[in-house]
């Protein structure tokens, strides 16, 4: 049924975050032509969330094995990552792309779901 998940990131400077995307976050790309590039990404998951707002949003976070070793590799490459904040189901924090959106990296605690073979 479901083949896989397609995320879309807005941004007030695109051009920037894809080049932050595929040489800071080394994601593999597509070219899908018309100016858009497609990135890889890991195996992801989704949850569903209350809301008490009349609104609803979507939030997206990369997952990581080691917080602690993530920030460390941007702060090679000269991203700077906010302080680690621990929510209880993980380990957060968040870095600023070109574009001054941010992006939100957590060490999750709580248990994964097996990867969902595609169809």
């Amino acid at each position: 049924m479901l083949i896989g998940v397609h995320a879309v990131i807005a941004s007030k400077d695109a051009e920037a975050d894809r080049k932050f995307m595929q040489e800071v976050l080394k994601l593999s790309v597509v070219d899908a032509g018309g100016g858009y590039l497609i990135f890889g990404l890991p195996p992801a998951e989704a949850s569903i969330h209350e809301s008490d707002s009349d609104k609803t949003q979507h939030e997206l976070y990369f997952l990581c094995e080691n917080v602690e070793a993530f920030i460390d590799e941007m702060k090679k490459q000269n991203v700077a990552c906010a302080d680690v904040q621990d929510t209880g189901w993980g380990r957060l924090t968040q870095l600023t792309l070109p574009s001054g959106g941010k992006l939100s990296v957590y060490q999750p605690r709580h248990a994964r779901p097996a990867a969902q073979a595609a169809g």
